[in-house]
């Protein structure tokens, strides 16, 4: 039991022994430690200061470097300003020399304008002598002379103006003539079509006689309903294997057409049937002409066309001017358009735009009191057109004012298609009126004794008396008369103008 005792205070004494050591040193360490610490601390310090010296001092040679540049700007500032002060200065001076220049020259030429004053009232004077001398002598007061002297002058003028427009259009003639001719004679072989003749009535053929009377129906009841639902006068008469549908609207005669070509293949003829033929046929003739629209707009390469236009263009099918085909003549125009365009540099697109266009207002679904080409010019605008194709479609008959190239583009080639050989035909009545009409309006001229409109009316020739009129006088009477049926004649293409003045003298020997 001892021995236990002594090992355990042994082993105590032993714990107690290393205890104190390791606390000793830790201290130590720890001094050691403290010391290494504050020795880089001490370190760390005098670094930093050095840093912020050299900062410093960096920045104070900055300042000053600034400062420096500032001063120099200053003073260079300072001597522009000298500089520009001692300019002012002389400007100043030069100034007031000037005003004192400008002040001497103003009273001068206020003395000289006195004198001219003066010397201008004398002249007055000397002038006014001088008429009443010459009056004295000639005979002929002041405004009698005036009006002797300004009739001559008018005369001499005339003369003279006239035989100047002639030499002016030789000239032009002469160098414009061969390039004009060229770009119309290459557009006119380039775009042939063919010209057809449309009446008023149509012929509808029938294998037999027999039908007639199926058609006409029991007290002409087929016949009435017929003519109620299209609009169309139907005529049948002793024609062998035809009826005739008269009426001046195209499109009803389709109408009609097609509907009575389907009942009579359909055997069965009644009231009941034949509107509600009429009805389908009515709505598929509708569909074509939007078709055909569609089609003539592909077939010539124009894009963006509004449908209502498109459809308008359709119904150009079944409509004709002066006997030619309305669709076929726009057709034709817009590739005339589109040659002379490319010939003379322009836009081919937009002039074929522009001529297919040009006769729209001869299709429109109401029918205003305008003339045809202000109302196509109105539908294009309204369907949101370009303003020179506007312009192109409005111009082309001088109702308005041509604004671009493209309306006298339109204009000629619309002449051209319509002037074709068998293009176009007119009514005998209108033809003899306008051939009367150009012989009469020649006629109120003073001077003229006959006049004679050859030429289906392209040549006027009138013939003057010798002993009314002198040679210097017809070449103003043949300008005045064209223009005079240029403002209140309408007249397909061009009308030539000559005067004849010819003396003659005649004796008999008996």
């Amino acid at each position: 039991m001892t021995e236990v005792y002594l090992a355990a205070g042994t082993f105590a004494a032993g714990a107690l022994l290393a205890w104190f050591g390791a606390t000793f040193w830790g201290k130590y360490r720890y001094k050691i430690l403290l010391k290494e610490v504050e020795e880089k601390t001490e370190v760390m310090k005098k670094n930093k200061m050095l840093e912020v010296k050299e900062k410093y001092l960096h920045m104070k040679a900055e300042l000053e470097k600034q400062a420096s540049a500032r001063n120099a700007k200053l003073q260079s500032t300072e001597t522009k300003l000298k500089q520009r002060e001692l300019i002012f200065n002389q400007r100043q001076e030069e100034l007031q020399r000037k005003t004192a220049e400008a002040d001497a020259v103003k009273d001068s030429l206020n003395n000289q304008l006195l004198l001219i004053e003066k010397r201008k009232q004398d002249m007055e004077k000397l002038h006014q002598q001088e008429v009443a001398y010459l009056e004295t002598i000639s005979g002929f007061s002041a405004d009698e002379a005036r009006e002797r002297l300004t009739e001559s002058l008018k005369d001499e003028a005339k003369t003279n103006a006239a035989s100047y427009i002639n030499e002016i259009m030789e000239d032009a003639k002469m160098t414009a003539n061969k390039e004009a001719k060229k770009i119309v004679i290459k557009s006119i072989q380039r775009i042939a079509a063919e010209t057809a003749i449309e009446n008023s009535v149509t012929v509808f053929h029938i294998d037999s006689d027999e039908i007639k009377g199926r058609i006409i129906g029991r007290e002409g009841r087929n016949i009435r309903a017929l003519e109620a639902a299209t609009g169309i006068e139907i005529i049948v008469d002793d024609t062998p294997e035809a009826i005739i549908l008269s009426g001046f609207d195209p499109v009803r005669r389709e109408v009609a057409r097609l509907a009575l070509h389907q009942l009579v293949q359909d055997g069965r003829i009644h009231p009941a049937r034949i509107e509600e033929v009429i009805g389908k046929v009515r709505k598929q003739v509708e569909e074509e002409i939007v078709e055909t629209g569609k089609r003539t707009v592909i077939d010539l390469g124009i894009h963006g066309l509004h449908p209502e236009l498109t459809r308008m263009i359709g119904r150009m099918k079944y409509r004709s001017s002066y006997g030619q085909n309305l669709l076929q003549h726009a057709r034709e125009t817009a590739n005339l358009c589109a040659v002379m365009a490319s010939e003379l540099g322009l836009n081919p697109k937009k002039a074929r735009r522009a001529g297919l266009l040009h006769d729209i207002g001869k299709v429109p679904d109401d029918e205003p009191e305008l003339p045809h080409a202000i109302l196509g010019m109105k539908l294009c605008e309204k369907y949101k057109e370009k303003p020179d194709i506007c312009n192109a479609v409005g111009a082309h008959h001088d109702e308005v004012e041509m604004q671009s190239l493209l309306a006298p583009i339109v204009q000629v080639c619309d002449a051209i298609s319509g002037a074709r050989p068998g293009a176009r035909r007119e009514i005998v009545e209108a033809y003899i009126k306008r051939l009367n009409d150009l012989e009469q309006l020649a006629m109120t001229y003073p001077g003229v004794v006959k006049t004679y409109a050859i030429q289906a009316g392209r040549e006027l020739r009138v013939i003057v008396g010798a002993d009314r009129i002198d040679d210097k006088h017809t070449e103003n009477l043949s300008v005045e008369i064209a223009k005079k049926i240029q403002d209140e004649m309408t007249y397909p293409g061009q009308v030539k103008i000559t005067v004849i003045r010819e003396t003659r003298a005649v004796s008999y020997a008996k």
